[in-house]
């Protein structure tokens, strides 16, 4: 066994290995996911030296944690799609030939690790009884960046010769791998810092999400339990990307989350990269509610309490004013009945009506009659039983809102605009605020705010409107409707897409197909 004591990167290094270096310098350079870095620098490495197995520990508060694990031999292979090894973290002690090379800060080189009585090899010298296999020479490198911070180590076991017996590692190989792992850990570095700082910002993206929440007692995308079966709102979210609702469905690429193309069978093509923008777009589309008064985002009638409660005093003092008439002698009992069994009726009409989602031809019709009916108060004057303000709004025949109120809460995607046009978004994230703003615009131009159409609708928009829509139509929550079952909800996204021309066909076949909205467990 020996050490090597860390030299500059570039000291007595030959052209070849320069090259080597730069090249893959580049490549890892070139890598912003960290799994995918951590994968690359273990193989690079383990290319490079000719070695049959290797392992690449991180550092994580005071432990070095397996990332990455891949024996050539015992064709095994764990870590680097973004679960890590299932083993217990090495703890920083100098018995531990990892912990000890990081610790120190040098490379530890073994020729055979079984006549090295330095550190603890039981944990190798156990796999080996259990698999067969043979571990001997081991080469361990810590990884630093340039003013020492340290990051972690590059373990690589069994150097093979060039007849692919095991040998020990070479020294001219060991500086070059130094080198590598020096820029490796500036690499693993920037990518750290670059997914905190995103993290940082999905914090606050998620942040101001649930501050809409909070204004109001029904969920939005990403956490309706009908389609995620989950009210766990990250879970969901991330369902959304595995399940179809992230891209509707699943036709090429487990990982897709970006429509990019249509091809002429009109199969539609995803690129992974975007899913984030997306999943972004979803946290962020109904930002703008938070400035939406509470008494209309939350309406649950047509009329305000106020004038819910104006209109039955009014019916109830109708009642006491016809019982003075009939002991009066101003109307008969047979006359004050009648009048009795009016206002029951009315009662029950505009209660009915104002609980309801939809206004029936029928029930306008009665509406009308009852809208005419009159009576006099004490002083003579002759006054409506329903007073036409009253009337005009358990007129509007779908929704709760009145003409005025609707422009108010469709102002919201205005608002959404406003405050993401504020967000200085990374380029790979910069069609958030457009995708986000737009999720009420529809294909025939009669959407809102800017009355967009066919191919001026990006195409992720069109997915979140859907989405959108769905959510609303099957929700249990809204206090001013009542949620439908799914077949109802699909029926009618079709009959938007196909008859009525504002959802694309297409994406809305395909999310039908999907059945992302079916309840599974999400891991």
């Amino acid at each position: 066994m020996y050490f090597c004591e860390r030299r500059d990167e570039h000291a007595d290094m030959n052209d070849h290995d320069l090259n080597t270096i730069l090249d893959i310098g580049i490549s890892l350079s070139s890598e912003k996911d960290l799994n995918r870095l951590l994968e690359k620098i273990l193989s690079k490495v383990m290319e490079l030296v000719h070695c049959d197995a290797g392992t690449l520990y991180l550092l994580d508060n005071d432990v070095l944690k397996f990332k990455i694990m891949r024996n050539d031999t015992m064709k095994t292979y764990e870590g680097g799609d973004g679960k890590d090894p299932k083993l217990p973290p090495v703890k920083l002690s100098r018995e531990n030939v990892c912990s000890f090379s990081l610790l120190e800060g040098r490379t530890v080189c073994i020729a055979d690790v079984r006549n090295c009585a330095e550190y603890d090899f039981s944990g190798p010298i156990r796999y080996d009884s259990m698999t067969g296999y043979r571990t001997r020479s081991m080469l361990v490198v810590p990884m630093m960046n340039r003013v020492g911070e340290k990051l972690g180590v590059v373990q690589l076991i069994n150097a093979m010769d060039n007849n692919n017996e095991v040998c020990e590692f070479s020294e001219e190989l060991i500086h070059v791998v130094e080198s590598i792992a020096s820029q490796a850990a500036v690499t693993i570095q920037n990518v750290m810092y670059i997914e905190d700082i995103r993290g940082l910002f999905d914090s606050l993206v998620k942040v101001m999400s649930s501050a809409v929440d909070a204004r109001t007692p029904y969920k939005g995308i990403g956490e309706c339990e009908i389609l995620a079966g989950t009210t766990d709102k990250e879970k969901a979210a991330d369902f959304y990307h595995q399940k179809g609702a992230a891209l509707v469905v699943i036709k090429d690429g487990k990982n897709g989350a970006y429509v990019s193309e249509k091809k002429e069978n009109g199969e539609i093509r995803f690129r992974p990269e975007h899913k984030d923008a997306l999943l972004m777009s979803i946290w962020l589309h109904d930002i703008g509610k938070l400035v939406i008064p509470l008494e209309v985002m939350n309406k649950e009638k047509r009329l305000s309490k106020l004038q819910e409660l104006t209109l039955k005093n009014r019916l109830e003092r109708i009642h006491f004013l016809t019982e003075i008439r009939r002991l009066r002698g101003e109307c008969n009992d047979e006359e004050a009945k009648e009048i009795g069994k009016q206002l029951l009726e009315v009662g029950k009409l505009t209660e009915d009506i104002n609980r309801s989602d939809f206004l029936t031809e029928e029930k306008l019709e009665a509406l009308n009659v009852a809208g005419d009916l009159t009576y006099i108060e004490e002083d003579g004057t002759e006054k409506l039983w329903i007073s036409k303000e009253e009337k005009e709004v358990l007129s509007i025949r779908k929704g709760t809102l009145t003409d005025e109120e609707r422009k108010v809460m469709e102002s919201h995607v205005v608002v959404t605009d406003e405050f993401l046009s504020k967000i200085k978004f990374s380029s790979q994230l910069s069609s958030v605020r457009t995708w986000a703003a737009s999720h009420h615009e529809f294909i025939n131009g009669s959407g809102y705010p800017k009355g967009l159409s066919g191919d001026q609708i990006p195409i992720e928009t069109r997915i979140i409107t859907i989405l959108d829509i769905f959510d609303a139509l099957v929700a249990t929550d809204r206090p001013y409707k009542k949620g439908m079952q799914i077949d109802t909800a699909l029926s009618i996204l079709k009959k938007m897409a196909d008859t009525e021309g504002k959802l694309d066909p297409v994406l809305t076949q395909l999310f039908t197909e999907s059945r992302c909205w079916e309840k599974e467990e999400v891991e």
